[in-house]
């Protein structure tokens, strides 16, 4: 390790998934987390600390913070779904949740969960991300800091950035502003002033770095090996720069925010590294007669696992396929998307979708987070871990996922449906991601925000207005049917209307009609077919699959 060669930045991941992009409640303030703070150090013995139990946090969060149950189970799940785990650990837990028969029992399986309490501290503390504050909304960002920083990289025009979790120069700021809090937070409690501050000698435990390793993590050289916050801290030649003493295991407080301070520096697998250094993609050709191209960036070329990032914009009228190594474990951004068919069939990290309109998303699994925000007429047909949506107008959701769909703030005329569709990897790509098809409640979403607690936002799509989508590209593997199959009420629907056709097949083969009539019917028919495509808008998802010269395996590239 080169000792001046220290870099560390923001992790995007615990931003991106974690922070959930509605306003916090009013308890997560600093306030009451440093309460909390002192609280489970005193209850060490009863599940709160080094580790804390579900049971502890719904006594502490409906108990003392007053939040509702599902609210506080939701913050729990969101950070334990971060938590590092094998796909089998997260099949053998929707196995147990699917064979609970009763509340009381999920409750009983729930209490055997627990998180590391400092980081669920950290993380509690980093929702603020979101909060709404009344100087930025009249007077723009953030005051700038004493720091100059780069602005980020215009390339998919300025507002690509504007979704905080997205953009790493807002997790950078985030963590350089309070940093001192989050120190403080992580202090035991005999190193604060009675007010919950630090003083000249408190000193910071190695855990307390630990924990910090949650949201920092850095290099020795600028391309070398990427090791946890805590790892580089221990490092013998930095102890002199950070204030780690051998002799009480423990950091200075001052030196240690000093050497964090001077060490913080972007993230080099950001979004902002990915736009403005990361390998352009020719995945979408240039349509006829429109000046705006496509712009699809990814830094897979140069990423670490965990750190994979594709981000695409301006796909324009257009059919775009990939089933590819560049996207799996990737967190996908999709922006400013029009009139377009996007199928990404690959295990998923997470994906997000941003302003586009009068389009069609088929996704390989999602393990973590799938959102919307500011979307108009999108269909989403996806397995996830969990789907959140904001301030869209006529979206209509086909997903499988063991979450509750959270339904914040802005959203008009929602309709969830079940998934609906399959491709032959699709299994495999679920296996290797740790979603299972049941525990399923895709209809049973829950309404997260303080405009209302308004249900009429959504509906669940009535049978009758059901079909099955068809994945039109030719692949490798064994999934012939949707997994888990569909709800007996959608069932029925598809037979009901199986047994239409078979009913009209029968009136015309009876009809008896010469060959001269036969023929006549068929153009009548072919015409009132082509007339419905055009009216529905089907034509151009049938003429966008017409491969420039390519056959149909174009999606496999």
């Amino acid at each position: 390790m080169d000792q001046s060669g220290v870099l560390l930045w923001v992790k995007a991941e615990p931003f991106m998934v974690g922070a959930l992009q509605v306003p916090p409640p009013s308890k997560f303030s600093l306030h009451y987390l440093r309460k909390i703070s002192t609280y489970v150090r005193t209850r060490a013995t009863e599940g709160a600390y080094p580790r804390l139990y579900w049971s502890t946090w719904r006594h502490i969060a409906c108990g003392k913070l007053q939040l509702a149950k599902d609210l506080a189970w939701l913050y729990f799940e969101i950070f334990d779904s971060l938590a590092v785990k094998t796909p089998e650990e997260r099949l053998e837990w929707s196995e147990i949740l699917s064979n609970c028969m009763t509340e009381d029992e999920v409750e009983k399986q729930r209490n055997q969960l627990s998180v590391d309490t400092l980081q669920f501290l950290l993380f509690l503390y980093i929702q603020q991300l979101n909060k709404v504050s009344l100087r930025t909304s009249l007077i723009g960002e953030e005051w700038p800091s004493p720091r100059n920083r780069s602005q980020s990289p215009d390339l998919t025009e300025k507002s690509s950035c504007h979704n905080k979790n997205w953009n790493d120069y807002s997790h950078q700021a985030f963590v350089y502003d309070h940093l001192s809090d989050l120190l403080e937070l992580l202090l035991d409690p005999e190193q604060l002033t009675a007010s919950f501050h630090s003083t000249h000698s408190s000193l910071v435990s190695q855990e307390a770095v630990v924990a910090l390793s949650f949201l920092i993590e850095g290099t020795a050289s600028r391309a070398g090996k990427i090791y946890p916050l805590h790892e580089l801290a221990l490092w013998q030649p930095l102890h002199a720069e950070n204030g780690f003493s051998k002799i009480s295991k423990t950091f200075s407080f001052y030196k240690l925010e000093a050497w964090l301070r001077a060490c913080l520096t972007g993230n080099p697998f950001g979004t902002s590294a990915c736009l403005k250094s990361g390998k352009k993609l020719a995945w979408a050709h240039q349509v006829e007669g429109t000046t705006k191209r496509a712009k699809i960036a990814c830094n897979t070329h140069v990423a670490p696992r965990m750190h994979r990032m594709v981000v695409m914009s301006q796909v324009y009228k257009q059919t775009l396929a990939k089933s590819s190594d560049t996207l799996v474990g990737a967190h996908v951004k999709i922006h400013r998307c029009n009139e377009s068919f996007i199928y990404l069939l690959s295990p998923l990290r997470s994906v997000t979708i941003e302003k586009c309109r009068n389009s069609t998303f088929v996704l390989g699994p999602v393990q973590t987070a799938l959102h919307l925000h500011s979307c108009d007429n999108i269909k989403v047909i996806a397995v996830c871990h969990r789907l959140s949506i904001s301030s869209t107008t006529g979206c209509v959701f086909h997903i499988l996922t063991p979450t509750r769909p959270l339904i914040l703030s802005g959203n008009q005329t929602v309709t969830f449906a079940p998934f609906h569709t399959h491709y032959p990897m699709l299994e495999d790509h679920m296996a290797r991601t740790g979603l299972a098809t049941v525990p399923n409640y895709w209809d049973k979403p829950m309404v997260v925000c303080r405009e209302n607690s308004d249900t009429s936002v959504f509906r669940l799509l009535p049978p009758c207005e059901f079909y099955i989508f068809i994945i039109p590209f030719e692949m490798e593997g064994d999934t012939t049917e949707i997994p888990g199959g569909l709800p007996s009420a959608y069932q029925k629907a598809l037979g009901q209307r199986e047994q239409k056709i078979q009913i009209w097949q029968k009136i015309v083969k009876e009809a008896r009609l010469t060959k001269d009539q036969r023929k006549q019917f068929q153009v009548l028919v072919e015409n009132k077919f082509y007339e419905w495509l055009i009216h529905t808008g089907h034509r151009q998802q049938l003429d966008s699959l017409v491969p420039p010269a390519a056959g149909s395996k174009q999606a496999a590239g």
